[in-house]
């Protein structure tokens, strides 16, 4: 073989930044919002569409995809992964936008190292524990861990 393959650069390309912005390179933002006072990891992806609350912190090696959005005073770990297709036809959309599903974080969400975040709506005052894999709406304030995640209990 003696194709040639289609390289990509990694950008900060179309991206509406807030005041006080700290971003630091290598990353890939693109047709993004985020807004003051935040700061960005390296070796962190955030897709077209996706916006990112103020005061946010979003550590190196983290996934956003599109159609997330993220709260105020949020945290997102190192390493966590916004997933936007539930492979709802068997096996992944392959393109099919019209499959895709959104993810909405409230405000002061923290979101452990390595978790995973499926399409879901998370209420604001939530933890999220490191390693956990989210799969269904998170409605009430409290720390959640596990896969999949559930509440855990607290001291009475």
């Amino acid at each position: 073989m003696s194709g040639k393959p289609q390289v990509h650069q990694v950008a900060v390309r179309d991206v509406k930044f807030g005041e006080r912005v700290k971003l630091v390179e290598p990353c890939n933002l693109y047709g993004c919002e985020i807004a003051d006072d935040c700061f960005v990891g390296p070796f962190t992806e955030i897709q077209a569409g996706v916006v990112v609350g103020a005061r946010t912190r979003v550590q190196s090696h983290a996934f956003i995809c599109e159609l997330v959005s993220i709260g105020d005073d949020c945290f997102v770990g190192h390493g966590v992964m916004f997933i936007n297709d539930t492979f709802s036809t068997g096996g992944p959309a392959r393109g099919r936008r019209e499959l895709w599903r959104s993810t909405k974080i409230g405000n002061r969400v923290s979101i452990g190292s390595n978790a995973t975040i499926m399409p879901v709506s998370i209420a604001d005052d939530v933890v999220i524990g490191a390693g956990s894999v989210v799969t269904k709406d998170i409605t009430e304030p409290g720390s959640y861990a596990g896969n999949p995640a559930r509440r855990l209990k607290g001291k009475t």
